[in-house]
Formats: C-alpha cells, structure tokens, sequence
C-alpha cells in the first residue's frame, strides 16, 4: 500500500508544491514490501573514500566559498572517520594537528583559516578536531592550546544579558554558546564567572512552539539595567538552534545546581520542547527523516540536531527507561538492564530507514535528500544521526558516582564546579545491548556522545587530561552500586 501524502489544505502554494515534489521523490526510495529486497546496507566504503579524497586529495572548488569554515571541513571529515570506526594513522594525525594549530589566534581562540579573526564557532571545531587527532605532549597540539587567551577571548565576547559574541563586532547566536560551553568544559575552564546569566539568555530563546529561536531581545531600564522581561525570542524554532540550545541547557546544570537555593533560577518548558521535537519527525512518506522548521522538508543533517535532542531530554528527566518511575525494575546499575520494553520518544527504525534509503549518495557520502549532491556537513550528520538511532547514550547516575569518588582534589576553591562538570560530561554510558541496527552488525556505528558529539572515548580522553584525572575503566560485571561523597 503506497503511503499517504501529507494532508493539505486544497489551497497549492510553492511550499506545498515542493512537499508534494519531495514525496514523490522519496517514495521512489522505498522498497517495495511485497518483494524481498535486502537488507538496506550502510555503504562504509564509498562514504569512507569520499572522506579520503577531501582530507587527502583537497576539496573540489565548490568548497571555496567555505574557505572560513576550514576547521569544520576538518571536523565534519575526522568525525565522520570515528563514527564509521575509522582510525587515522599517525602521518594523518599529525597532519591534521599542524593545521589546526595554524588557526589559533595569538589574541586567543581559533579562526576559520590561518590569520582569520577568532570566532566560537571555528574554536569549538578546532578543539574537537585536537580531541580526535590529538595529544598531550610537544606538537600533540592539546598542550599547545592558549587557555589562558582563550578564557580572555571568552570573556571579552560576554554581554549583559548572559549570551555571547560570536566573535568580535559580531553577532550573538545560541550556535557560538554551544561552541563556547562544549570547548570550555573539555579544557577546563568553565567558571562562574564565565556563565553567569547565559542560562536565562537561553531560556529566553524558547518560542511559543516549544523549540529554540537563534537569540533573544534584551529590555533594559533607563538607568541600563538589564530586566528580567520582556526578553522575546527572535525568529521562529529552529532544529540547529534547538539542539545547541537545549545541549547548553544540560552543559550549565552543573553551574546552576551549585547556586544558592535562593537564587532565582530559570525554567524551560520540556512538555512544550518534547511535543515540538516530536513533530519534527517526518511521516511514512517521508521515511521518518526529520525537519528542521514547521512546514518545512525533511533533512538528513537533523537527524541529529532533533534527533539528538531527545538524548539531551534525557539529562532533564523527560523518556529513557532510566527516568521511568518505578522501583520495580533495576533502572541503571552495573547489573543486566531491562530492555524488553521501547522507550524511545522517536522512531530510531523509521530514522535509520531514512539515512539508509535516501541518504546516501550512490558516488559516496551522505546528502540532504535525493536528488541533491553530498557534502562533508551531511555526511557527518547523518552519520551522526544514524549512529544516535543506533545506541542509546544515557547520563547514568551510577557512572557519575563513580567518577565523583575517583576525582583527584587539587584543594583548589573552585575543585566543587570543576568536580561537578566533568562528572557530568563523562557521565553519558551506551546502554549495553540495547542496539537496534537496521541492516544488521554490519551497518554498525560507533556510539557518538549526545553532547559533544565525539566519541565517549574522544571525549574522555581529552577531559581527563586537561582535568588531571584519572577516568575509572567500565565496568562489565554486576558491582555494588558506589554512592557519591
């Protein structure tokens, strides 16, 4: 039976003409189920060299308009190797190191080219891309990282009402807060200082639908300062700004959790994000993929910026078995988990299908959708995405007490927030044997951190350095659950 077309209004405008094209388009990428077509099959190799040949050979032309996004041609590539379980040999990775470390600012933070101005969206990608290819040591590039500038740089972006420059004389977007929180906290410089008021600049950012807008308008008294309303949020929810938005969110619990209890503290509305996030997901017709506005196409790239947003729900309380109330089942602890039940806010099998179908460029890489062409920012968020649909990565209680307890006082006055971040971040585990794969073993990803968005190896490898601690192996076996102290 053919799927059925999205409903209208029997009133054709452009936009539900192109709706209607898409359909069509997609539709001819579903098999047909009265035939016994395989198993749609992942194909690693063709994505594998499409990412060779950029990171090796140089990107074709068309790339130069990115000519200032040149640390996220990089990331997009070496991520994109991680998920699909892809190591770069060490010539590769020292490659990948040097030109990085040409970026960096000598006034701090990272730029989109060698001698561009510093931007937080080039920084965040150029630290994770040294969280990748990285190491501790001379020319490793990690200890080569100006923190000290780069905090001065943070800092020199700040506004009154919490958000953030982009880079300087520009403008604020939750994208440069994500980018900023993300680096600060794997290079261990998040401060209270530094956050202070960004987690009302992104409350304020929530619009009516539920989802995030890019940034909020200030209200200022006559004498200057800053009032707590009317703060509207500008232009409408949006997936990359929602996901950046509600992955602040989770970074900035920590912070918020060590202030006074009479301290006023903002609210999001999570009932109102889960029902936006919810229809984001395209319908059968459109093979489950995601959208990122109302009204708009499906895209392959927000498989992870909505699909990843329901792990970050997670942090909050909203699905996952392990917020279930019930004290009848062993929800999180070292023993086997319950996983005979689906607990999944989304469709991870119609997502998967999505990515598998019409995703993949024949030639190599992943796209948009069909017919369109791909490119490394697609490729690495469906990559992404699918591996996301693949696992579920949860913040488990259990593995956060162990890293409290395993943390190494340096008796410094800040120890209790720093303790407290890094717990958080490497506290996101893979479920052990949850795996829902479509097409089988092989079509298998790597796990991606819902945060970071590096592998939880990438991302604790690199924490752990700049923290001087030591990160406790995984346990396999049934333990005593430890409590924190």
């Amino acid at each position: 039976m053919t799927p059925r077309p999205c409903p209208t209004d029997s009133f054709p405008t452009a936009t539900s003409r192109t709706q209607a094209e898409t359909e069509a388009v997609l539709l001819k990428h579903i098999p047909d189920p009265s035939s016994s077509a395989p198993s749609p099959k992942l194909d690693k190799n063709a994505h594998m060299q499409f990412l060779v040949r950029n990171l090796v050979q140089g990107f074709p032309t068309r790339y130069i308009s990115q000519d200032a996004s040149q640390p996220w041609l990089m990331f997009w590539t070496v991520q994109a190797f991680s998920v699909l379980q892809v190591g770069l040999d060490p010539g590769n990775k020292q490659r990948v190191i040097d030109k990085v470390m040409a970026w960096q600012h000598p006034d701090g933070g990272f730029g989109g080219g060698p001698g561009q101005a510093a931007h937080l969206l080039p920084t965040y990608a150029s630290v994770c891309s040294l969280a990748i290819a990285g190491r501790p040591g001379p020319g490793g590039g990690w200890d080569q990282i100006d923190r000290e500038k780069l905090y001065q740089f943070f800092m020199s972006l700040k506004q009154k009402d919490g958000s953030f420059f982009v880079a300087h004389h520009s403008e604020v977007d939750v994208r440069g807060i994500y980018c900023l929180l993300v680096t600060a906290t794997l290079l261990d410089i998040l401060t209270p200082e530094l956050v202070a008021g960004t987690s009302e600049f992104i409350a304020s950012c929530q619009t009516y639908e539920g989802g995030f807008a890019s940034a909020s308008h200030p209200s200022y008294s006559l004498g200057s300062s800053l009032l707590r309303n009317p703060r509207p949020p500008l232009g409408e929810a949006h997936g990359g700004y929602t996901y950046c938005a509600l992955a602040s969110w989770v970074l900035l619990q920590p912070y918020l959790s060590s202030l006074p209890e009479s301290t006023h503290k903002p609210t999001i509305n999570l009932k109102n994000l889960l029902r936006w996030l919810v229809q984001m997901q395209g319908t059968e017709i459109e093979l489950g993929g995601f959208k990122g506005r109302t009204n708009k196409l499906v895209d392959g790239c927000y498989s992870w910026w909505c699909g990843g947003s329901f792990a970050l729900l997670e942090a909050l309380g909203v699905g996952g078995i392990q917020n279930a109330d019930s004290d009848e089942v062993p929800i999180d602890t070292p023993d086997e988990p319950w996983s005979d039940i689906d607990d999944g806010l989304f469709n991870e099998k119609a997502l998967q299908e999505y990515i598998l179908y019409a995703g993949q460029h024949p030639a190599g890489g992943l796209r948009d959708k069909p017919p369109k062409n791909a490119d490394s920012y697609h490729t690495l968020y469906c990559l992404s995405g699918l591996s996301l649909a693949q696992h579920h990565v949860f913040p488990s209680a259990y593995r956060r007490a162990e890293l409290l307890n395993a943390w190494e006082s340096s008796n410094s006055s800040s120890d209790g927030l720093r303790r407290q971040v890094y717990a958080e971040i490497l506290s996101w585990t893979e479920e052990e044997g949850t795996s829902r794969i479509v097409g089988g073993q092989p079509n298998r990803l790597n796990a991606t951190h819902p945060v970071t968005n590096l592998t939880i190896t990438h991302t604790e490898a690199m924490a752990a350095h700049f923290y001087k601690q030591t990160v406790p192996s995984r346990k396999r076996t049934a333990v005593p659950a430890p409590s924190a102290s």
